[in-house]
């Protein structure tokens, strides 16, 4: 937006120059009597209140993103990297595209941040002996190029051709007090996009497993970031509540409870109603032409058949919404069911276009550059996955208009011809696929209620062992054994690359040493008491945020510090690449870098003898304030609930 004032702006100045022009020539004119009317001034004049209106506009936008940045965390290496990228353009002017490499230092000998271009525009410069030039000098020239600003303090160069970047302190400390007076705050995006979100998806009449557990946990996490930084974010539930299967389960049901239509039938487990319908599929022929008379009656939408199915829906509902509950998971239903009547205008479209050529009675279509095709209709005149993929696709892109598309599902679902057409579909479409199912030893996949049971028992028994039953209420109690255990299930999922495979497991998730949430949560708590066993209250932390300047003389107040202001950049790299365990990453080294600085810089002196609190040191007890805030939102990020106790 920057540069669209600027331009209307010079516009604006040129043709008011113009205008001035014209209208002394006018008058010269009509002095001779040469001249009555201007046609071309008044439309000059015209156009020019037009650019004066637009730029008025775009003046009151531009002051409200401006008013709305101020709030916004800053990402440090991005607004490095645009140093950078200005200082390298003037130094070399005629380089095509050079190389921006700045990451944050590894070593403190070595600044916050390095810029490394130098060695690789040594390479790209022309290679004739009089413009010999070492990387050094190289970079000594870009450094010539950085204007005086209020990130970098200083810079150096070292070595063969580094340039180490030191950030002023004063500027670090204004961005921790802002955030303390405005929140955590979203980096500011360019433009607020439409998120479609397509994940857990379980199928009706058969209970959610381990499997459904990723797809969901990483799903939700994927959501909460996206509506963090603003987008309009629709979280869809692509439920299997349509199809064949549907016929042996009415035909079941209308055995098991025929008076269905006027008694809700009592299906406690419709696993075992499942499993008892397949069987007799398989093993009884006449049961078999019933099932599928059954699906050609459901697909014509014969009420009886539409009740039956919608309390088959229903039983499997209310089981999954137990488990969405406890996860505190929000989805909008739109199963197979929805698209059913936008399949035949998909199929239709295809053959309106010549893409459909007939394989034995089936409809099939390839891909460009696909060898194995879509199947948009079977011989028997049925729609596929194929067709119902394609036509949830071609409603959000078109009714949804969805800039981002997202698809949460396990690797082994996915299918290299229908994702190679989605690809071509939109440019910003994202499967997020994920590695294997977890299973017991026995092969049976584990029930996901089953496993948060689980969890909430070894939760409680972790509590109980570091007796914290003695010292917290019943409902303090309570509220930490959920917050660890659904928090540890869904960050021992969340801190491994979604690409990998991880062994569950109940004893590591809930020890609370090293990268797990038992630490992160138990670390939390004790940063959040160290103000209210100093008797300070949320009243007072305001008000020495707004009034006290956060000191960094420390070398682990400035590493905690930077740290802390470290969180957009995390950001913006998850949303890149849609990672979600560099977030793990960075809780866990804020929790760890916490603990330097809490180790080695005292928040509150007390005397040796009494324990009397002797002096509050409220800068730090700001940068106390300051890690939980971040913590906090990041664990709301990740879908956990901390707790003030634990």
């Amino acid at each position: 937006m920057e540069a669209h004032v600027a331009q209307y702006s010079a516009r604006l100045l040129q043709q008011e120059k113009e205008i001035k022009i014209l209208a002394a020539e006018i008058d010269r004119l009509k002095n001779f009597g040469c001249l009555e009317v201007s046609p071309s001034l008044e439309g000059l004049r015209d156009e020019n209140a037009k650019l004066k209106y637009r730029l008025n506009i775009l003046q009151k936008s531009l002051q409200e993103e401006r008013n709305k940045s101020v709030k916004s965390m800053i990402n440090i290496n991005s607004r490095i990297q645009e140093i950078f990228r200005d200082a390298i353009k003037a130094a070399y002017p005629d380089l095509e595209n050079p190389p921006l490499a700045v990451t944050p230092s590894q070593q403190p000998k070595f600044g916050d941040y390095q810029c490394n271009s130098a060695m690789s525009i040594t390479k790209m410069l022309p290679k004739t002996s009089e413009q010999k030039v070492s990387p050094r000098e190289i970079a000594e020239n870009i450094s010539r190029y950085i204007p005086e600003n209020e990130y970098i303090e200083k810079v150096e160069i070292a070595g063969p051709g580094f340039i180490n970047v030191h950030l002023r302190k004063n500027f670090v400390s204004k961005q921790l007090s802002s955030l303390l007076v405005n929140g955590v705050q979203p980096p500011a995006m360019e433009n607020r996009k439409k998120v479609v979100v397509d994940f857990s998806s379980p199928n009706i009449a058969k209970e959610m497993h381990v499997g459904h557990l990723r797809s969901t946990i990483i799903g939700d996490s994927m959501c909460r970031l996206f509506e963090f930084v603003g987008y309009d974010v629709l979280r869809l539930n692509h439920l299997g509540d349509w199809g064949t299967q549907f016929g042996m389960l009415i035909a079941h049901l209308q055995d098991k409870f025929p008076d269905f239509l006027t008694v809700s039938p009592p299906i406690g487990d419709l696993q075992a109603f499942y499993k008892e319908s397949k069987r007799r599929f398989d093993t009884e022929e006449e049961f078999k032409k019933r099932a599928y008379q059954c699906v050609v009656l459901l697909q014509s939408k014969s009420p009886d058949f539409i009740k039956a199915w919608k309390l088959i829906c229903d039983v499997s509902r209310k089981e999954f919404q137990k488990i969405y509950d406890c996860l505190d998971i929000k989805l909008v239903e739109r199963g197979e069911s929805y698209y059913q009547d936008k399949m035949k205008d998909i199929v239709q479209e295809f053959e309106e276009r010549g893409f459909v050529q007939m394989d034995d009675g089936r409809k099939i279509v390839f891909v460009p550059g696909g060898s194995v095709p879509l199947t948009i209709m079977k011989s028997d005149g049925g729609f596929t996955y194929d067709t119902s993929d394609l036509a949830a696709l071609k409603q959000r892109l078109f009714e949804e208009k969805a800039d981002i598309i997202v698809y949460v599902v396990d690797s082994g679902q996915v299918s290299t011809q229908t994702s190679a057409l989605l690809f071509r579909a939109k440019q910003d479409f994202c499967l997020c696929a994920f590695r294997k199912k977890f299973k017991t030893r026995s092969g049976e996949t584990v029930r996901l209620i089953e496993l948060l049971e689980e969890g909430l028992k070894r939760s409680m028994d972790k509590l109980k062992d570091k007796e914290r039953d003695k010292v917290l209420t019943e409902e303090e109690l309570k509220a930490a054994q959920t917050s660890v255990a659904f928090g540890c299930i869904k960050y021992a999922d969340l801190s491994h690359n979604r690409m990998n495979d991880y062994i569950f497991s109940f004893d590591k998730m809930l020890d609370d040493r090293g990268n797990t949430a038992a630490y992160l949560l138990y670390a939390f708590t004790r940063i959040r008491s160290i103000a209210r066993l100093a008797n300070i209250d949320e009243e007072m932390l305001q008000k020495a945020a707004r009034e006290t300047k956060i000191l960094l003389d420390h070398e682990k107040e400035w590493k905690l510090g930077k740290c802390i202001l470290k969180f957009p950049e995390i950001l913006q790299k998850i949303l890149d690449d849609l990672l979600l365990h560099t977030l793990c990453d960075y809780l866990y080294e804020l929790a760890t870098t916490f603990t330097e600085f809490y180790d080695n810089c005292y928040c509150v002196e007390k005397d040796r003898q009494t324990g009397t609190i002797v002096k509050v040191n409220m800068w730090r007890m700001l940068l106390c304030e300051a890690t939980a805030a971040v913590m906090a939102k990041g664990f709301d990020i990740l879908g956990i609930k901390p707790v003030q106790k634990m």
